[in-house]
């Protein structure tokens, strides 16, 4: 009975290993695989996100450009152009590529800015919308922004052919009826916009009124030798003056008469502080750099698929100390290179073969010595081989003396095995 016992208690896991086996693996496989893509994913989002994040940055205060959605911003008129029909482009980077002339590239400096708006490379028609309105921040609605009063005349933005402009503005609200003038882009144009909160028009020498207003005043005027066109007036263009359907048609007029050969409106955004610099993160998902980076993300999920699915058999690890015929072997080996008794090994593995081969062959037995070594001798050189038995006896009988070292010994040690291969037919 005890020792029934006994064995049951050797074969059956009892305990906490027992429970520890029934359990099972710590993760399923499908678990593991869930995470490590949900890992990649997040990952490649963030380094995605890291890279466009200057072009996700919005500033929601209430400004003068096409990216605010208040009174004195342009959102509404970059909704209004996208339902006409016209393309619609917002630039961020500055200059310009060489060679952009269609269209219409619409600036919106805000005041006390000092920007030569020449040198944003537009070589089409360009309108710069002059500020008018200072805004106050909405404690309720950070983006909708409250008027705060007139913008300084001091306080225009300045520096090349802006510095001959000189504002003026009308006292109180009204309506006011704007004549295109002749031989401009506005010839034969009336607009009649809704009411204006203090018209606000300029003058500059040299230049050429193009929209001027019921006293003659310019509303738009171009710069001499340039298709550079000003607007004092942004409640022509704005949210706030969109609000009113006869100003709505003024806009789509302004613009229309403007752009030329169907081209797109670009909005530029670089003087309101959303300029763009390359950066290297940013070109590994730019073309053609995407390429290589599609590319490098293949070889890693190839390295990766390698390392998640084994190819071939497992191969296990050897036993620390190893057993049978060949570590007995290894064994005395390692013994025999410690004792330095390598060379003094070839004489006995000579004579070993020796003897295996003239057992093999059937050589008489009262041959001994010379005259064994010399009948194996003419019988090798019956059946062609390369080597003697002579020959390789006296190399062997050297190799302690000689400096063959241990790479001589392997090369003498298997030219007498092959010699003794052929002798005893084990080849065959």
């Amino acid at each position: 009975m005890s020792e029934v016992v006994g064995v049951q208690s050797v074969g059956t896991p009892s305990g906490a290993a027992g429970d520890a086996a029934a359990a099972g693996p710590i993760f399923r496989a499908r678990n593991v695989i869930a995470l490590v893509l949900v890992g990649v994913f997040a990952f490649s989002a963030f380094v995605t996100l890291l890279a466009y994040a200057p072009d996700l940055e919005r500033d929601t205060r209430c400004r003068a450009n096409v990216y605010s959605k208040c009174a004195v911003g342009f959102a509404g008129l970059a909704a209004l152009l996208k339902n006409d029909g016209a393309p619609l482009v917002i630039s961020r980077a500055a200059p310009l590529p060489k060679g952009r002339s269609e269209g219409l590239f619409i600036v919106t400096p805000e005041p006390g800015q000092e920007s030569d708006v020449a040198k944003l490379g537009f070589d089409g028609p360009t309108l710069v919308v002059l500020p008018k309105w200072d805004a106050a921040v909405d404690r309720s609605h950070l983006s909708w922004g409250l008027k705060a009063g007139l913008v300084n005349p001091a306080e225009m933005p300045r520096k090349g052919a802006l510095d001959a402009v000189r504002v003026a503005r009308a006292q109180g609200v009204a309506r006011a009826r704007l004549v295109g003038a002749a031989g401009t882009p506005f010839e034969g144009v009336t607009l009649t916009p809704g009411p204006i909160d203090s018209l606000q028009t300029f003058s500059a020498q040299g230049w050429t009124p193009v929209l001027t207003d019921a006293t003659g005043a310019a509303v738009i005027a171009q710069a001499p030798g340039s298709q550079l066109y000003v607007l004092s007036e942004p409640d022509l263009l704005n949210t706030q003056g969109l609000a009113s359907l006869d100003t709505l048609g003024a806009a789509v007029g302004i613009v229309r008469a403007l752009r030329t050969a169907d081209g797109p409106v670009i909005f530029d955004v670089t003087l309101n502080g959303y300029q763009t610099e390359r950066n290297p993160l940013r070109l590994m998902f730019d073309p053609p750099f995407l390429a290589v980076t599609l590319c490098f993300a293949a070889a890693l999920a190839l390295a990766g698929l390698q390392a998640a699915f084994r190819f071939g058999p497992v191969r296990r690890a050897p036993r620390a100390f190893a057993l049978g015929k060949e570590a007995l072997t290894d064994n005395s080996a390692q013994l025999i290179r410690l004792a330095g008794r390598e060379g003094h090994m070839a004489p006995a593995y000579a004579a070993l073969s020796q003897k295996a081969a003239a057992r093999a062959v059937g050589a008489p037995r009262e041959l001994t010595g010379e005259a064994l070594t010399g009948f194996l001798d003419r019988l090798s050189a019956q059946r062609g081989l390369p080597d003697t038995l002579s020959a390789l006896n006296a190399e062997a009988a050297r190799a302690h003396d000689s400096a063959l070292g241990r790479a001589g010994l392997t090369a003498l040690a298997g030219r007498i095995y092959r010699w003794r291969l052929e002798m005893t037919r084990e080849r065959q």
